[in-house]
């Protein structure tokens, strides 16, 4: 039976030198290659015109070099773009290129489906169906770099489809080669990683050494609020997680961001600010309200802005430092909440 190939982008740089060291290759090859692979944007091993047709030759024929196929793309008019991608097994997973004045920043999936099912998210109506290699997670960056023609690609924000720190081998790979000077080369506080609130991932991530910030998908204020909208945290309940991300503060002595959508007579409450107010009491942290996008197979409603304004105030007065998300590509299904992993 012949041996099943390996994706070359599924390789770290360590585990490409190791490689080139197995063939007789010298250790040098392997910053030649992470160049072309992650700063030139090469396509195919022929392009890597510095190596010796023999090296080439070696790697077309023992890696792979897959790219990201596009399925399906949408621009709103905010100029945010969703791209479809489709995977080799015919999986399906959404990115997003959110362009400003200054920056570009990059959603990006980590699993095809959500098995966690928060009440008010697109991405986990059609269930769980795989975690995304790294290869899968560093290819959707890869196009969106190249797409980002006004600014060059500055930020990364893992809130697609999928509970990042449920992937999280095939995430931390990903993330050291972004991060790296020889790989993407994007700094380690211009990356987040959100999750819904696997506390045991929280607390490993905390020893990663990594300074990259973690944004915390809270969406209630208490036991009773967060079980109305979060499944996870009948696993995880809401006191764990808050002493799991002092935690993760004290290691790293990084801000939380803690994620709080507001829908009209659930989250955007008095009596949820008041809780907050009492839950957070103390932090470093910092609260990013998140007016709810629709979703057609949920009944919620969006709050007023006066709502939502007036639900910022009273958390500020209570000592939390709050602000509220301006959605982008709402028009194309790209806001928060809004992404699937797949379209029919």
């Amino acid at each position: 039976m012949d041996k099943i190939k390996s994706d070359i982008r599924e390789l770290s740089f360590e585990e490409l030198v190791s490689y080139l060291n197995e063939i007789g290759e010298p250790a040098y090859r392997a910053n030649q290659i992470f160049e072309w692979l992650y700063q030139k944007g090469a396509s195919r091993f022929n392009q890597m015109t510095n190596l010796s047709q023999a090296l080439r030759d070696r790697l077309a024929s023992d890696l792979l070099f897959s790219e990201a196929v596009v399925a399906h793309e949408d621009v709103s008019n905010d100029q945010t773009r969703k791209v479809l991608f489709e995977l080799q097994d015919k999986e399906r997973v959404e990115t997003v290129l959110i362009p400003t004045k200054t920056r570009a920043t990059v959603c990006v999936s980590t699993q095809a489906g959500c098995k966690f099912g928060c009440r008010f998210c697109a991405s986990g109506i059609g269930g769980w169906n795989r975690n995304l290699t790294a290869a899968e997670i560093l290819n959707q960056i890869l196009y969106m770099k190249k797409a980002a023609s006004v600014h060059p690609l500055s930020h990364l924000v893992f809130m697609g489809v999928g509970e990042p720190l449920d992937n999280y081998d095939n995430l931390i790979k990903a993330i050291r080669v972004i991060n790296s000077k020889k790989g993407i080369n994007i700094g380690a506080r211009r990356i987040t990683i959100s999750t819904c609130g696997v506390v045991p991932k929280i607390k490993k991530l905390a020893q990663e050494g990594l300074q990259i910030e973690l944004a915390v998908s809270l969406h209630g204020s208490s036991n009773e609020s967060r079980n109305v909208l979060m499944p996870v945290n009948k696993k995880y309940p809401v006191d764990e997680l808050i002493a799991a991300c002092k935690e993760y503060g004290q290691a790293t002595k990084r801000q939380i961001t803690f994620e709080y959508i507001l829908i009209k007579g659930v989250t955007c409450t008095d009596q949820a600010a008041k809780e907050l107010g009492h839950l957070l009491k103390g932090m470093l942290c910092k609260m990013n309200l998140i007016p709810y996008n629709p979703v057609s197979e949920f009944d919620h409603k969006t709050p007023t802005s006066e709502e939502m304004v007036s639900f910022r105030d009273r958390l500020e007065k209570l000592g939390i430092h709050a602000t509220i998300r301006t959605p982008r590509g709402k028009d194309i299904n790209s806001a928060c909440g809004q992404l699937r992993h797949s379209v029919k």
